[in-house]
């Protein structure tokens, strides 16, 4: 999926900050920036988009809880792409099934490397405090995405 690998591409030219908007419970719209990468599912292999909530109980955790669909913009100058699809939670209080608890810790540190740089092991000293703090990764599986003319 090429425009998948423009978008993070796009992302690692602004230090993997990406613009992520969810419904609200009330349906109105909520958005924050996060660090969003491109990285493979963890039981499929496909390409997803990947970003982590840092805090238990965050807003973004709620409102996808309850409407999965999110869109994440990426963007470096004039230049952006969006991609919009069902969002998969991956944390503490959110199992996957393919995955044993020991490897979230993994997964997030996959994601931050995707979307701040490094590798994995970089961010390994971090795992303590992402687990203390409940961090939780969310893959969007693309079903649309677009953006400005190249």
């Amino acid at each position: 999926m090429a425009d998948l690998d423009r978008a993070g591409e796009l992302g690692l030219r602004e230090s993997g900050l990406a613009v992520v908007a969810t419904s609200r419970v009330d349906g109105s719209v909520q958005a924050s920036v996060v660090n969003a990468g491109v990285v493979d599912h963890p039981a499929t292999g496909e390409r997803v988009v990947g970003f982590v909530v840092a805090k238990r109980g965050a807003r973004k955790l709620t409102n996808l809880r309850a409407h999965p669909y999110v869109a994440v913009v990426f963007r470096s100058g004039w230049e952006w792409i969006a991609v919009e699809g069902h969002t998969e939670l991956v944390g503490p209080d959110d199992p996957l099934e393919a995955l044993e608890p020991a490897d979230i810790a993994r997964l997030l540190r996959v994601i931050y490397a995707a979307a701040a740089g490094g590798s994995p092991e970089d961010w390994s000293a971090l795992d303590d405090t992402m687990a203390a703090e409940g961090h939780t990764a969310l893959l969007v599986r693309p079903q649309r995405v677009y953006s400005n003319p190249a």
